[in-house]
């Protein structure tokens, strides 16, 4: 998908941007999570790979790595879950989908005109904790 955006982009001769969404666990899995973050970390270096390949031709490629997002029925269904995020959120709550959307609006904008291979970590600052 990404090659057939870039080719169409290029044929055109107009500049594109892709933003792949990952996740924070393409970083740092969670136990039991290994097949899940091995395919985010995968998305992480084809976002790279991704940059270097389309560059010369005007196509950002950047990712975003979100951190656990609020849904319908998530507080109810993993309440322990939930407040273990809460409680190492520098931000202290759970993302919102607005989050994640106003980042990509951000990646995908003139504003981020130089970058590209980027992984935004959109996760209220748990990653920002140390592991130990």
């Amino acid at each position: 998908l990404v090659r057939a955006f870039a080719e169409h982009a290029r044929k055109a001769g107009k500049p594109g941007s892709v933003v792949n969404i990952a996740s924070i666990e393409g970083h740092n899995p969670a136990p039991g999570h290994g097949h899940y973050a091995t395919s985010k970390a995968a998305l992480l270096m084809f976002t790279k790979a991704a940059a270097l390949e389309f560059g010369a031709h005007g196509i950002r490629v950047n990712s975003i790595c979100p951190g656990l997002i609020h849904r319908y029925g998530i507080e109810d269904g993993w309440r322990e879950g939930v407040g273990r995020w809460k409680a190492a959120a520098a931000l202290e709550r759970l993302g919102r989908p607005d989050d994640i959307a106003d980042a990509a609006l951000f990646l995908a904008s003139d504003a981020a005109r130089w970058i590209t291979g980027a992984d935004l970590v959109v996760d209220g600052g748990v990653s920002a904790r140390p592991t130990w």
